[in-house]
């Protein structure tokens, strides 16, 4: 991922850094697919500063998405005893894809961003599927937009983050970056920068 992402990010269409009105630091955002407005909150067909065509989603990061989503599904359906696990969890179709590269310092302010998508799509709670690599990161989630209210996790690199069906329109957020934390293996491998690579994933 990293190295397919840093291959399209030169590429036209590729990373950028957009204003965000949230105070949101972000070095870097690359869209696939469509291409996300954070100022307009829509989903257009032109990069917002050459006005190419954003890039398609790689073959690779769909197939990731599915196995994510079959893999949590069996978990539903172990854990729950749910038969149909796609009225919990279902599948979608993946053709957008938001790439932000936060640095050490990089942080994002709770919001519901992912409530911009078709109306069929957040009906059926359609997953957002989120991949985290390099450095580790602290995850607020909630039901309503208060920090102090909100749960904190540590996203690892290599780790998946799904929010679908119910949890489709939670409050999220990125308070801190924990510096020195990503794997050397995958530092030696792919030489990325000091901060936090994250793909999320959905269906418009």
């Amino acid at each position: 991922m990293v190295k397919k992402s840093r291959d399209l990010g030169v590429r036209p269409g590729g990373f950028y850094r957009p204003g965000y009105q949230d105070g949101a630091k972000l070095r870097q955002m690359m869209c696939l697919g469509l291409n996300w407005d954070p100022q307009t909150r829509k989903y257009e067909k032109q990069h917002p500063v050459d006005g190419s065509e954003p890039p398609g989603i790689p073959h690779e990061f769909c197939a990731l998405v599915e196995r994510a989503i079959q893999d949590s599904q069996s978990l539903v359906k172990a854990n729950t005893g749910v038969d149909n696990v796609e009225s919990v969890l279902p599948r979608m179709s993946p053709n957008i894809c938001i790439v932000n590269f936060y640095t050490t310092s990089g942080r994002l302010g709770l919001h519901q961003v992912d409530r911009d998508e078709s109306r069929e799509s957040l009906f059926k709670g359609l997953p957002v599927v989120s991949f985290s690599i390099g450095d580790s990161a602290e995850f607020l989630y909630g039901d309503q937009r208060n920090v102090d209210a909100a749960q904190r996790i540590v996203l690892e690199s290599g780790d998946v983050l799904i929010f679908g069906g119910h949890s489709r329109h939670i409050f999220h957020g990125v308070s801190s970056i924990i510096p020195n934390t990503a794997p050397n293996s995958l530092l030696e491998e792919t030489n990325l920068l000091p901060g936090r690579l994250n793909l999320t994933i959905r269906q418009f």
